[in-house]
């Protein structure tokens, strides 16, 4: 999902975002079962979820059906709308928090708008979706995880495992009961803005960290209804990380929202494989379709479709042949992208398979264009009433007909120190060592230590997009510990200068954290806003500094995905690649001092430089800076340096 409509448009909602008139707005009583539907079928918790399902569905309008095939997006509708249109779920998308940014105002905003959506005829409760991708990183104060490629580092499911846990419970607590995760794309392009949220570039490891489906949602149905378990959607099908350079209209961007160009056989293998056996295996309850398109090279027409209007890949491979029976829901106003005029969009996305359309605006112009098109016959009411059986059915599941209130006994736990523990834990497994010569690594805290660097003190740049808002920010926008007071914890003499401008006569040890500034989706691509993978002048400059005038030098890289370093590489005596720790910067020193070993192996192939890109196992003249897969331990005492081609 993206947030980037709060860019596009400026702030004219601010009277509906302002949690204080949000509640006032919303906290009116809601009218009782009428005498029809009090002792209805589908109002009765004993009975199997599909008998309700039929049920409710047979006392449905067609216009009731509309509604809950449409997602809203807070802070573009009227609170008025939930009950006029009867929407089937609110979205809040990154950088639409409540005033304050509290759990208890989440779930007060949260049980508001669910007070409208029970206003209904029928009382149907509503689904509010949020994009908690690297924990409930939309609130101020939970647990912020290491973004997916350092998860992906682990090589760790169980542990992938226990921190979705964590983002369920800590989520659900504070009112939404639907996240936007995880991505399963698998990256094959590190000149991707998005390249962070992927596990990594072989299939194989994506499906292996599969495991953060079966922490948010459990591995029984039933499981749903608990409070520490929240819906899943696995994103973006499908192809998104395989996009082609240069293929995307959309705004600057370069490579994101482009085309996969591709056969079949490979599709099969690298782009459609995580997501069979998150259905099959994990199954998913919700998959979001992609922004990008698909264009065929073993086809004569080679012409690229949209994936929200990709009837074959939706409808074809996902619902038929894969048996998907959850929630096909769309990305953020991805229908806008389709070519005709909005109600020609609704249908082509529709009649492809798309069960809910997620809108911004719009949303009040969706549902009777849904009507329209089912009566004038251009859209099938057998395939409404498969999208609307699909959306009652995970609403029985979750639990919402009979809680539909936020459970609020987990709250205390949201950003508790068990739960920082385990996200400090992740961070240390997912430090890569790259390098480490003379032994250069584990520190010791008795080593005078001399720290510079851009993101040594920064815990937004630590955390990276999608942290409090779509794009995140530098900055201490979170709670956390940064890499520069975890060092602090364990040494003894730390000298702290981010432009190594201070004196560094004295020091044994020079420490040079740098790496890249915050950015979401194609906003972060290469060649978008001059992004590059090429180190900043400011990184660079810090580095020749301290490695020239200090006898050891150590460089840490702070970033989404793979830098050029190859000459950084040659002044530092270790190289550690951090990735996007998150909120707990003192786990990458746990491992700079050897409290944990250095576990690490890189989930993506290491370019030697920019124009190296694409470069993956298996390709036929594999020939990058670092192997996939590479990543020296301290246990072992291993401090060669790296050779061509890496282990």
């Amino acid at each position: 999902m993206r947030g980037r409509m709060f860019h596009a448009r400026p702030w004219r909602y601010t009277t509906v975002l302002s949690a204080g008139s949000v509640l006032v707005a919303l906290a009116q009583p809601f009218p009782a079962h009428p005498p029809e539907t009090a002792a209805a079928p589908y109002r009765d918790a004993r009975l199997p979820v599909e008998r309700r399902v039929d049920d409710l569905l047979g006392r449905m309008t067609l216009e009731e059906k509309a509604g809950q095939m449409t997602q809203a997006t807070r802070g573009t509708v009227d609170p008025d709308a939930i009950t006029r249109l009867g929407l089937g779920a609110l979205l809040s998308a990154a950088g639409t928090a409540p005033t304050p940014n509290t759990p208890a105002a989440w779930a007060d905003m949260v049980d508001a708008y669910q007070r409208r959506a029970l206003a209904t005829r029928l009382h149907i409760p509503l689904l509010y979706a949020t994009d908690s991708v690297h924990g409930d990183n939309n609130l101020l104060g939970a647990t912020v995880f290491p973004h997916n490629i350092a998860m992906g580092a682990t090589r760790d499911p169980a542990l992938v495992r226990q921190a979705a846990r964590i983002t369920a419970t800590e989520t659900r607590a504070s009112g939404p009961q639907w996240v936007l995760g995880p991505c399963l794309c698998v990256v094959r392009d590190d000149r991707w803005g998005r390249t962070y949220e992927s596990y990594g570039e072989d299939p194989r490891l994506v499906e292996s960290m599969e495991t953060a489906v079966d922490g948010l949602q459990g591995t029984n149905t039933k499981d749903l209804a608990r409070p520490d378990h929240v819906l899943a959607t696995a994103k973006h099908f499908a192809g998104d990380g395989d996009t082609a350079y240069g293929t995307s209209t959309t705004k600057d961007f370069t490579i994101d929202q482009g085309v996969t160009v591709t056969d079949h056989p490979h599709f099969e293998r690298v782009d459609l494989a995580p997501y069979r056996s998150a259905v099959r295996r994990h199954h998913v309850g919700s998959v979001m379709a992609s922004y990008s398109s698909v264009g065929w090279t073993d086809r004569a027409d080679r012409r690229p479709v949209r994936m929200s209007a990709h009837k074959e890949l939706l409808a074809g491979v996902l619902k038929r042949r894969m048996g998907f029976p959850g929630i096909l829901v769309s990305d953020w106003e991805a229908i806008h992208q389709l070519p005709g005029d909005p109600a020609t969009r609704v249908r082509t996305a529709v009649n492809a398979g798309i069960d809910m359309l997620m809108e911004g605006a719009d949303a009040a112009r969706t549902v009777p264009a849904v009507v329209t098109e089912v009566r004038a016959g251009r859209i099938p009411l057998a395939r409404v009433d498969d999208a609307v059986r699909r959306i009652l059915r995970a609403k029985f599941q979750l639990g919402l007909f009979e809680h539909p209130f936020t459970d609020r006994r987990n709250a205390r736990t949201i950003g508790s120190a068990a739960h920082r523990a385990l996200a400090r834990r992740a961070v240390a497994e997912s430090q890569v060592l790259l390098k480490n010569d003379r032994h250069a690594l584990p520190l010791r805290p008795s080593q005078r230590l001399y720290v510079a660097g851009s993101n040594a003190d920064d815990l937004g740049d630590q955390a990276g997009g999608w942290t409090l808002t779509w794009q995140g920010a530098s900055g201490h926008t979170i709670p956390g510990t940064s890499i520069l007071r975890g060092i602090r914890r364990h040494a003894r003499h730390v000298t702290y200068s981010a432009d190594a401008s201070a004196p560094m006569r004295g020091h044994d040890v020079g420490i040079v954290v740098i790496g890249e500034t915050p950015y979401a989706e194609g906003e972060g691509d290469v060649g978008n806003h001059g992004r590059s993978l090429n180190l900043s002048a400011r990184d660079r400059a810090a580095v020749d500094r301290v490695c020239t005038a200090v006898p050891t030098c150590v460089v840490l890289d702070v970033a989404g995905r793979p830098q050029i370093v190859t000459r950084e590489l040659r002044r530092a005596a270790a190289f550690v690649m951090a990735w996007l720790p998150g909120s707990e910067g003192e786990g990458v020193a746990d491992v700079l001092f050897g409290k944990r070993p250095f576990t690490g192996k890189l989930p993506v192939s290491w370019p030697r430089s920019q124009a190296q890109e694409p470069v993956n196992v298996g390709d036929r003249h594999y020939d990058p800076l670092f192997r996939y897969g590479y990543g020296l331990t301290t246990s072992s005492r291993t401090g060669r340096p790296p050779s061509r081609t890496g282990r």
